[in-house]
């Protein structure tokens, strides 16, 4: 999975594709939890939607931007636009739900 920065965000947020961005950091034990669950779903849909991570220690600004206050948070976009969000560790059902698969 790709990491996004203030500087990529934009533009992988802007795909046609549902985009899924998890919002983590490394000291999070939740959010080692949240990335296998996320490997696995982005492997099963490949194709049919873009999964992301965010370190929120690195990107700061893009965490106050989208309002993060708990990590995981997981934000599905559309065109660019926010269609989704859940907080803490996310089933595959529950992401394909959220990504609207």
């Amino acid at each position: 999975m790709k990491e996004l920065n203030q500087n990529t965000f934009s533009q992988a947020i802007s795909d046609n594709l549902p985009v899924v961005v998890d919002f983590w950091a490394p000291w999070c034990g939740p959010c080692r939890s949240q990335t296998p669950i996320l490997e696995q779903f982005a492997e099963k849909y490949a194709g049919k939607v873009k999964v992301y991570k965010v370190n929120t220690d690195e990107n700061g600004d893009l965490a106050m931007q989208y309002g993060i206050m708990s990590i995981p948070t997981i934000m599905v976009f559309r065109g660019g636009e926010l269609s989704g969000k859940a907080v803490g560790v996310q089933s595959m059902s529950n992401l394909a739900q959220l990504a609207g698969l």
